[in-house]
């Protein structure tokens, strides 16, 4: 499952968002962790240290061999410098899954030991001084939205990605790439802001979307959220002495949060669960077409100088049922009759 957590910023989505990483890496889950935060904060909340954390190497500044990886032997792409934030896959192109080694998590990620079990971590990359004032910080994000195009992930695979903050994370089609959505939204009018412009925005893409209360303090701050969220509210979440010493460097084990927190970190993951039977991989390729040529309209075809449309392989949808040739290279089966995914060949 692909999963994000979004919320205004102070909303403590990154906190919740760690602790649910270890959450899952406590339950032996395959997890790739992916900080997309213009904040890059997700590091130390799985326990780097600053200078651990400011080594993390920075998707963005991979991004000519991502492009050049995923590209493969697609006959669609001339270049890897034809490629932007949403090319789409293709027959031919090399795709990502969970559990592998390839040159991308070689060169884009760490894995971390959470007591004992292993989480790969990616990231972004930090704004520089080098950007100010010449770089959006949606051209680093790009990359995490270009390998999420050519991800295929099953049932029991978790990517975790700590989205930026506030309505920022619509800037791009990345919102549609996830089964299941977590905002995190406090008990105030501006906590749940961001809920309701986010349910706005997502109302016509199909986005699951479930709300995490977090520093309830009491009875009125869950029936505030109740009347303000209604059915979406999921969980919610109070203060933590764990977080309160994770939060100073000295976290105990994980299997000594506190069990009511535990309670709801399980529940995210039953909902993360449950959402995998409603995953629809046509329209997820239908989604990633639609923003590839919106891309393509307003900025991407002067800036590549070609026909980005071009790209599109049409009758073709990502989905599992990935095969591999002799060389390495991974494609997608074309489009079945049904959801069901294609036979492979023998």
């Amino acid at each position: 499952m692909k999963i994000a957590f979004v919320g205004k910023g102070g909303s403590g989505k990154t906190t919740l968002s760690s602790l649910f990483i270890r959450h899952l890496a406590a339950n032996e889950a395959p997890v790739v962790a992916v900080d997309a935060d213009i904040n890059q904060h997700l590091g130390a909340a799985l326990g780097l240290g600053e200078d651990e954390a400011a080594e993390l190497p920075a998707l963005g500044a991979h991004l000519p061999l991502i492009k050049e990886y995923l590209r493969g032997s697609n006959p669609r792409i001339a270049s890897a410098d034809t490629m932007i934030k949403t090319t789409p896959p293709g027959r031919g192109s090399r795709l990502l899954r969970v559990i592998e080694d390839n040159p991308v998590y070689e060169a884009c990620a760490r894995t971390l030991l959470l007591d004992g079990e292993p989480v790969r971590l990616m990231a972004t990359g930090p704004f520089t001084e080098a950007d100010l004032g010449v770089a959006c910080y949606h051209s680093k994000v790009g990359a995490v939205e270009l390998c999420l195009n050519h991800l295929v992930d099953g049932p029991d695979e978790y990517v975790v990605v700590d989205m930026t903050a506030g309505s920022d994370s619509f800037a791009s089609g990345m919102f549609t790439r996830f089964d299941m959505t977590f905002l995190v939204a406090e008990p105030t009018r501006k906590g749940v802001s961001v809920y309701r412009q986010y349910k706005e925005y997502a109302r016509d893409f199909g986005i699951a979307l479930k709300v995490i209360g977090n520093k309830v303090q009491g009875p009125e701050d869950i029936e505030f959220l109740q009347d303000e969220v209604g059915g979406d509210l999921l969980v919610t979440v109070g203060h933590s002495d764990w977080v309160r010493a994770m939060e100073k460097g000295r976290p105990a084990a994980f299997e000594l949060l506190e069990a009511t927190n535990r309670f709801a970190l399980q529940a995210l993951q039953d909902a993360a669960d449950d959402s995998y039977a409603h995953r629809d991989w046509d329209r997820y390729t239908e989604q990633m077409v639609r923003f590839h040529l919106k891309n393509a309209e307003s900025w991407g075809n002067a800036k590549t100088g070609v026909d980005l449309a071009d790209q599109i392989d049409p009758g073709f949808t990502l989905r599992e049922g990935v095969a591999s040739t002799a060389g390495g290279e991974s494609f997608v089966s074309p489009r079945p009759h049904s959801h069901q995914p294609a036979p492979q060949p023998a």
